[in-house]
């Protein structure tokens, strides 16, 4: 797997018009800018970058989002846009070599100076569909497993465009990418899953606590 780009952005007000000519203000950070030379990685994020909706967004354990140069054509396909930048995700981080099914929850990998661990699915929400102007765009990205994921940072460091990430441990080689987002959007009704799935110890605290009272 290696590093394409880099990408980061604050939280700016928009001003939207619908179709009946009606103005709607929103504050959002989805519209990340790729970024040239090396940026550091705090345990929180790149500097310069930030997120409007602390509740949902950020934090240790979705320091940086990650998503997949493969994913590209086939979005650009679908929604009919002559081409995407990266980063139309959100994502600070746009990869190559490795999708949601070869990635695991609890990998670790050394890039640049920093070193990551892989700590849930990303899960797409409603300002992916708004600033694609998709209502529909949440669901077709889950059903077409293309979400990406998030890292935690375990040692901050630089990373830069072109960077290879060597993989030093992988401790829960079952719970891919891809299963672990069967079992939150698809196989709901499994309480056994959902139960192993809470157990992995790397995983997000907030997906923890979501499958936990899943279980209850």
């Amino acid at each position: 797997m290696k590093l394409s780009s880099i990408q980061v952005g604050m939280p700016t007000r928009y001003d939207d018009i619908d179709a009946m000519g009606k103005k709607h203000v929103w504050t959002t950070a989805i519209f990340k800018k790729t970024v040239d030379g090396p940026q550091w990685a705090t345990v929180m994020g790149f500097r310069g970058d930030g997120q409007a909706d602390r509740r949902f967004h950020g934090g240790r354990d979705k320091a940086l989002n990650a998503y997949c140069v493969e994913h590209y054509s086939h979005w650009t396909a679908e929604l009919e846009l002559d081409a995407m930048p990266f980063g139309s995700f959100g994502e600070n981080l746009t990869v190559v070599g490795a999708m949601e099914s070869e990635v695991c929850v609890g990998d670790i990998y050394e890039v640049g100076d920093a070193v990551l661990q892989v700590s849930q699915p990303r899960q797409p929400c409603g300002t992916l569909a708004r600033r694609w102007k998709t209502p529909s765009l949440v669901k077709r990205v889950e059903e077409h497993g293309s979400t990406g994921w998030y890292f935690r940072v375990l040692t901050e460091g630089e990373l830069m465009a072109g960077d290879v990430f060597k993989r030093i441990e992988r401790p829960h080689p079952t719970w891919t990418i891809t299963r672990a987002n069967d079992v939150m959007t698809r196989t709901i009704d499994d309480v056994a899953l959902a139960h192993e799935l809470a157990a992995v110890p790397p995983l997000a605290e907030s997906w923890k606590e979501a499958l936990s009272r899943r279980v209850k």
